[in-house]
C-alpha cells in the first residue's frame, strides 16, 4: 500500500465535520471578504485571527497569552505584512480545518501535517517543519515500545489526537487506536492507564514530558514512521482558505525569507525546543506532499 493509499482516509468525515462546524460558528465568524481580497482587509484592520489547538510548542496558550514556534513564525510574517496583530482561537485539532472552512479564523496556526486529503479540503503554506514521531509510555517503558509496528505486535493500547497523522498511521496499521482532544488529554490517559502509549510528533512529547517532570513518564527515540515499508515523510505548514490565494501567495514569500536563512529560522523557533532538524528540506514542496509523491 502506498504512501497515497495510507493518508488518503477520512475525507468523509471531515466533510461532515465541515459542515457541523459552519452550522455552528455563526457568532465568531471572522469578516467575510471577496475572493482574493482577505489580505488587504487584514493590513486594513492589522489584525488575523488564527485558530490554533493548544498543542505544544507549535501553538498553545501560556498564562494567558499565545506563544510557540508556529506563532512566532506568524507574527514575524505577519507583521512584514503589514499585519501587527496575532489572536487565536483555540479548538480540538480534529476541528481546525473545519473551523477555518466556517470562517472563525482567517488561518490554521497548528503546525498541521500537509497531507493529501487535507489539500482537498483547504490551501496549505510551503512546509514550515519537519518531524518525526515518538512515544509516550509509562516510566520504563514495561513494554519495550519503539515504534507503530512494536504497538500492534505488542497489542498495546494506543492512544492519538483526533485529526492527527498519528491516528492514520494507527488505520493503516489496524491498530484500534482511542480518539483524544489534546497532548494533555493522551498523557493522562497513559498515566491513568487508560491506554498503553500516546503517539505524537517527539517534539511535542518531549516538550509535554519536561513540562511535567512528575508525571511518570518516558518519550521514545523519535523515529520516522514506516507504513508498509514505506517511509512517512512529515512535513507542516500553515493553513488558508482556497479562496483566499493573494494571503497564501503573500505568506509564502515571506516564509522563504525565514526558511532559507538558517540563523534567523532559529531565532524564531529555537526557544521552542526547534533545532536544525526540523528546518524544512528545500526540496521537498506542499505541491508534491499534497499529490502523495513523497
Amino acid at each position: 500500500m502506498g504512501t497515497k493509499n495510507v493518508r488518503a482516509r477520512g475525507i468523509a468525515l471531515v466533510a461532515a465535520a465541515v459542515l457541523a462546524a459552519a452550522a455552528s460558528a455563526g457568532c465568531t465568524k471572522t469578516d467575510t471578504t471577496a475572493s482574493g481580497e482577505l489580505l488587504q482587509s487584514l493590513k486594513d484592520k492589522g489584525t488575523i485571527t488564527v485558530g490554533f489547538a493548544g498543542e505544544a510548542p507549535y501553538s498553545f496558550e501560556d498564562n494567558g497569552q499565545l506563544t510557540g514556534a508556529t506563532v512566532a513564525l506568524h507574527r514575524e510574517i505577519f507583521r512584514n505584512l503589514g499585519i501587527d496583530t496575532v489572536e487565536g482561537v483555540q479548538t480540538d485539532f480534529g476541528a481546525l480545518i473545519p473551523g477555518l472552512q466556517a470562517q472563525r479564523f482567517d488561518a490554521v496556526s497548528a503546525g498541521m501535517s500537509i497531507l493529501p486529503e487535507r489539500c482537498e479540503q483547504a490551501a496549505f503554506s510551503e512546509p514550515e517543519f519537519m518531524y518525526t514521531t515518538a512515544l509516550m509510555v509509562k516510566k520504563g517503558n514495561p513494554l519495550g515500545l519503539t515504534d507503530m509496528q512494536s504497538i500492534k505486535d505488542k497489542g498495546a493500547k494506543m492512544a492519538s489526537m483526533t485529526g492527527a497523522i498519528e491516528s492514520d498511521y494507527a488505520t493503516s496499521l489496524g491498530i484500534g487506536a482511542t480518539q483524544v482532544a489534546t497532548p494533555q488529554d493522551g498523557m493522562d490517559a497513559v498515566t491513568s492507564g487508560r491506554s498503553d502509549v500516546f503517539a505524537l510528533t517527539a517534539i511535542s512529547l518531549n516538550w509535554l514530558a519536561d513540562h511535567n517532570p512528575d508525571a511518570g513518564v518516558d518519550v521514545t527515540t523519535s523515529f520516522v514512521a514506516d507504513i508498509d515499508g514505506e517511509p512517512q515523510v512529515g512535513a507542516g505548514g500553515t493553513v488558508f482558505r482556497t479562496d483566499d490565494p493573494d494571503l497564501l501567495a503573500a505568506y509564502n514569500t515571506e516564509l522563504r525569507k525565514s526558511t532559507s536563512d538558517k540563523d534567523k529560522y532559529l531565532s524564531l523557533v529555537g526557544e521552542f525546543g526547534f533545532t536544525e532538524a526540523e528546518l524544512p528540506d528545500p526540496n521537498l514542496s506542499t505541491a508534491k506532499l499534497c499529490a502523495g509523491d513523497i
